[in-house]
C-alpha cells in the first residue's frame, strides 16, 4: 500500500464514517426501550433486524448503488437535483439555464439515447409539468431540512450517548453531569470546528481507526465468553418470529433499529472528498465487519445478561478497558459530530448557489481542498440547536425518537431522487428500478411510520425545527424568482436605450462600468435609473450577471460568457460571469476586473477573426444599418458623438490612410476588422488604465397592493428579512466605497 493510499483510507474514516461507526452505542438502547427482552429469541430478532438493516440500508441502498448517483464527484440531495436539472428542463430556480451553458465542459455527461423510448418520455414528461417541477424542487427542499436537522440531532445524540457511559464506570453519577459534561463537549467542538476542517482533520483518521478495530475487538472479546450463539441471527426467520411474539412493540422498536444505518447520508454527502471506489472498499473491508462483531458481541452479552438492557455497550466493555474505551468513544462521538457538521456545511454551500438559501458567508479553509469550508453563522446555529436538543430531552432515547424521523426523511427523498436518475440518466431497465424503488421504499415507510409513532416522545421538536428550516428555503425561492420574473419584465430594450441616450443628454466619460443585475437577457431596468440620474456614463459598460449553474466546477476558460448590446460604436457588452456550486467565489475586484478585461479581449479578438472569415456579403448583412450622426453638446462646448462615443479620442496615434477613388478596386475587408480591432483594444487599455467603477441595484421588494395577504405577509416582511440579513453577492470581492455606487429602489412584485 502506498502512502497516498494509506493517507486517503484514514481521510475517508475520518471524513466519512464518522457518523456510522458511533451507532453501536445506542442502536439496541433504544430498540429495548419499546420492546423489552423475555428471552433469547428476542436479542436475537432484534440482532437479525439490525444486521439486515446494516446490509440493506448502507451497503446495498448507498454503498453499492447512491454513491453512483453522483455529479461529478459531489454529493448529497442537491448534487442529484442539479443532475437531473442538466438533463432536464425542471427547474424552476432564478436565472434559468442558457443554452450556451450546455456547451460547456462541465455539462458533457451522458445524456438519454433517443434509442430508449423510455428514458425519452420520462424527460418530456418532466419538462411538460409544472406540477413535477415544483414537486420535485419541493422534496429537494424537504429532504434539505431533514438533513440539516439530522446534522443538528447527531452531536447531541452521539455525544449524550458516548458521556452516559459514565453512569456505568461511575454507578453514582447523575443525568446532569452526564448533560453538563455533553455540553461543554459539544461547545469545545463547535468552536473548534473552524479549525477542523483543515488541520485537525488530518489527526482523526488515526483514531478513528483505532475506533474501528475496537468495536471488533470487543465484539470478538464478547463472542468468545459468552458463546457463538448470535450468529443464529443472520437466519432470517428470527425476524418473523420477532415480530409473531408482539406485532406493535416489535413495530415500536423499527424507529431504533434504523439508528444503526444512521450516517448512511452522511457517507454520500460527504463523498466529494475522494474517489467512490476508495469509499466502497473502506466500508466493505473494514467498516461493515467491524459494526457487524460488534452488534455480534452485544447480542452475544444480552443473553447472557439479559437484564442489562440500558448502556449495552459499556456494558459489554472488559472492566480493564472500560476507561480507555469510554474515553476512545468520547472521542469518535465528537468526531461523528465533525462528520456531520461537514456534511450540513457542503450541503448548504450547494443550496445557496443554486438560490435556494440566503446567501451566507463561506470560509475556505484550505487552498488545496477547494471542499473544505466552514460557515460561521451555521456552525453556531447548529450548536445551539444541539445544546437546545439536549436541554429539552436529556435522555437518549427521547433524542434518538428525533433521530429516526430526521434519518428516514433524508432517506426517502435519496430514493425518489436515485430512481429519477435511473430512468432518466443511467437508462436502466425497468425491472431493476421497479426492485430498487418497492423495495427500499416500501422499507423506509415502514421504519418512517414505526419513527413517527414516537413524535409525542421527541420527534415533535425536530419536526417543528425541519419546518422551520423547510419555511425559510421556501420563502427564499419564492421570493427570489418573484424578483428575477419582475426583473425580466421590466428590462429595457434596444432600442430605447439607443434613445435614451439623446433625449437626456447622457456623455460617455472614460473608465469601465460594471452594471450588475441578475437577469441574463436584455438591459436591466436599473440601467435606465442610471442614464437618468447620472450626467454621464462611462466609455465601455459591462452588464454583469453573476450565475450560479446546475454543475460542481466551471473551468476559468469558460468562467466568462460575453455578447454585444447594441452596435459596436457604443461599447456596451454582456457579460455573465458562471460558477459551480463547488467553485470558490472570493475572487479579489482586482483580480475579477482583471479576468473579466481579459475575457473581453478575447471574445473582441474571436469575434474580429470570425467576421474576416466571412464573406463581404455576410459582413454586410450583419451591419445594423447606418443612422445620421447624434450630436450633443456637452456643458463645457465641446461636442460628443453619440454612435462613436470617445473612439477616436482614444485612437492610437498612426497615420490616416487616404480615401480609395470611387473607380478603385474595394480595400479588403479582412484590413478593416484588423485596424477596428487595433482600435478597441486600445480602447479597452484605456478604459481599464481609468478604473472600474461597480453600478449594483439594491432593490426593496415588495408586494403589490392588490396582492393577497399571505403574499404580502411572505414578501413584505419574511422575505424583506431574509434579504436585509443575508450576504450580498458581491460582498466577498471587497469593492473600494470609492468604486461602488448603489441604488436602492423599489421593485413590487
Amino acid at each position: 500500500m502506498t502512502p497516498r493510499t494509506l493517507f486517503l483510507a484514514l481521510q475517508t474514516l475520518a471524513v466519512v464514517f464518522g457518523d456510522i461507526g458511533i451507532s453501536p452505542l445506542y442502536t439496541f438502547d433504544v430498540m429495548f426501550s419499546k420492546y423489552p427482552i423475555l428471552g433469547e429469541d428476542d436479542v436475537l430478532g432484534a440482532l437479525s433486524l439490525v444486521l439486515y438493516t446494516l446490509i440493506l440500508m448502507p451497503l446495498v441502498k448507498y454503498v453499492l448503488v447512491v454513491l453512483w448517483a453522483n455529479d461529478d464527484g459531489e454529493g448529497g440531495i442537491f448534487a442529484m437535483y442539479s443532475l437531473i436539472c442538466r438533463n432536464a428542463k425542471v427547474s424552476l430556480i432564478p436565472n434559468h439555464q442558457l443554452q450556451a451553458e450546455k456547451r460547456m465542459s462541465s455539462f458533457r455527461l451522458k445524456l438519454p439515447t433517443p434509442e430508449l423510448e423510455r428514458s425519452i418520455k420520462v424527460k418530456e414528461k418532466l419538462e411538460s409539468s409544472p406540477l413535477l417541477k415544483k414537486l420535485l424542487l419541493g422534496l429537494v427542499l424537504f429532504g434539505t431540512a431533514m438533513f440539516i436537522s439530522n446534522g443538528v440531532i447527531t452531536p447531541a445524540m452521539s455525544v449524550l450517548s458516548a458521556v452516559s457511559g459514565l453512569k456505568v464506570g461511575i454507578p453514582h453519577a447523575s443525568q446532569d453531569i452526564v448533560v453538563m459534561i455533553s455540553i461543554a463537549l459539544l461547545v469545545v467542538l463547535y468552536s473548534l470546528q473552524r479549525y477542523a476542517t483543515s488541520k485537525i482533520g488530518f489527526i482523526v483518521g488515526p483514531c478513528l481507526l483505532i475506533w474501528f478495530c475496537c468495536l471488533g475487538g470487543i465484539g470478538i472479546y464478547n463472542l468468545s465468553r459468552y458463546g457463538p450463539a448470535a450468529f443464529k441471527a443472520f437466519n432470517p426467520l428470527y425476524i418473523i418470529h420477532f415480530f409473531g411474539r408482539n406485532p406493535f412493540k416489535a413495530w415500536l422498536s423499527l424507529g431504533g433499529c434504523l439508528l444503526c444505518a444512521t450516517g448512511s447520508e452522511a457517507i454520500f454527502s460527504n463523498l466529494c472528498y475522494f474517489p467512490v471506489r476508495y469509499v466502497q472498499s473502506m466500508f466493505v473491508l473494514l467498516v461493515l465487519p467491524c459494526l457487524v462483531l460488534v452488534y455480534l458481541g452485544q447480542a452475544a452479552f444480552l443473553i447472557a445478561n439479559q437484564k442489562s438492557s440500558k448502556r449495552i455497550f459499556f456494558s459489554s466493555i472488559p472492566s480493564e478497558a472500560f476507561w480507555p474505551v469510554f474515553l476512545l468513544a468520547n472521542l469518535a462521538a465528537l468526531i461523528a459530530s465533525r462528520t456531520m457538521t461537514i456534511a450540513v456545511f457542503q450541503c448548504l454551500k450547494q443550496s445557496i448557489a443554486l438560490g435556494c438559501f440566503p446567501r451566507l458567508k463561506i470560509v475556505h479553509t484550505s487552498r488545496k481542498f477547494m471542499a473544505k469550508i466552514y460557515i460561521p453563522v451555521v456552525n453556531w446555529f447548529l450548536l445551539a440547536s444541539c445544546l437546545g436538543f439536549i436541554v429539552l430531552f436529556r435522555s437518549t432515547n427521547d433524542v434518538g425518537n428525533a433521530y429516526a424521523i430526521a434519518e428516514l426523511g433524508v432517506m426517502i427523498m435519496a430514493t425518489v431522487y436515485v430512481a429519477i436518475i435511473m430512468l432518466l440518466i443511467w437508462e436502466t431497465t425497468i425491472v431493476k428500478v421497479i426492485s430498487f424503488v418497492t423495495t427500499f421504499l416500501f422499507l423506509e415507510l415502514i421504519f418512517f411510520s414505526s419513527a413517527l409513532s414516537s413524535v409525542g416522545d421527541g420527534g415533535w421538536a425536530l419536526l417543528i425545527f425541519a419546518s422551520g428550516l423547510l419555511m425559510i428555503m421556501f420563502i427564499w425561492n419564492y421570493g427570489s424568482k418573484l424578483k428575477y420574473d419582475s426583473e425580466v419584465k421590466q428590462k429595457l430594450s434596444k432600442d430605447l436605450v439607443r434613445k435614451l441616450g439623446p433625449n437626456l443628454g447622457t456623455m460617455r466619460a472614460p473608465g469601465l462600468g460594471l452594471v450588475y443585475s441578475e437577469i441574463v437577457k436584455g438591459v436591466p431596468a436599473i440601467f435606465g435609473h442610471f442614464l437618468t440620474a447620472l450626467p454621464a456614463i462611462h466609455s465601455i459598460i459591462v452588464f454583469v450577471c453573476i450565475r450560479n449553474v446546475p454543475v460542481p466546477v466551471v473551468p476559468q476558460s469558460e468562467r466568462f460568457l460575453f455578447q454585444r448590446v447594441c452596435s459596436r460604436g457604443y461599447h456596451m457588452f454582456r457579460c455573465i460571469s458562471r460558477y459551480g456550486y463547488k467553485d470558490k467565489k472570493q475572487e479579489h475586484h482586482n483580480t475579477f476586473e482583471r479576468l473579466l478585461i481579459e475575457g473581453l479581449e478575447k471574445y473582441i479578438q474571436r469575434e474580429a477573426v470570425e467576421l474576416s472569415l466571412q464573406s463581404e456579403d455576410d459582413i454586410d448583412s450583419d451591419e445594423e444599418p447606418s443612422t445620421p450622426a447624434r450630436i450633443i453638446t456637452a456643458p463645457n462646448g465641446s461636442l460628443y458623438s453619440l454612435d462613436v462615443p470617445l473612439l477616436m479620442d482614444f485612437a492610437p496615434s498612426v497615420e490616416p490612410i487616404p480615401e480609395t477613388p470611387c473607380c478603385s478596386t474595394p480595400q479588403d475587408p479582412a484590413l478593416d476588422y484588423t485596424q477596428n480591432l487595433e482600435l478597441e483594444l486600445a480602447f479597452i487599455k484605456q478604459a481599464k488604465q481609468t478604473g472600474a467603477v461597480y453600478l449594483i441595484d439594491n432593490p426593496i421588494v415588495k408586494a403589490r397592493k392588490d396582492s393577497w395577504f399571505f403574499k404580502k405577509l411572505t414578501i413584505n416582511y419574511f422575505y424583506a428579512f431574509l434579504r436585509n440579513n443575508c450576504r450580498r453577492a458581491v460582498v466577498s470581492m471587497s469593492i473600494p466605497h470609492s468604486n461602488l455606487l448603489q441604488v436602492r429602489l423599489t421593485s413590487y412584485v
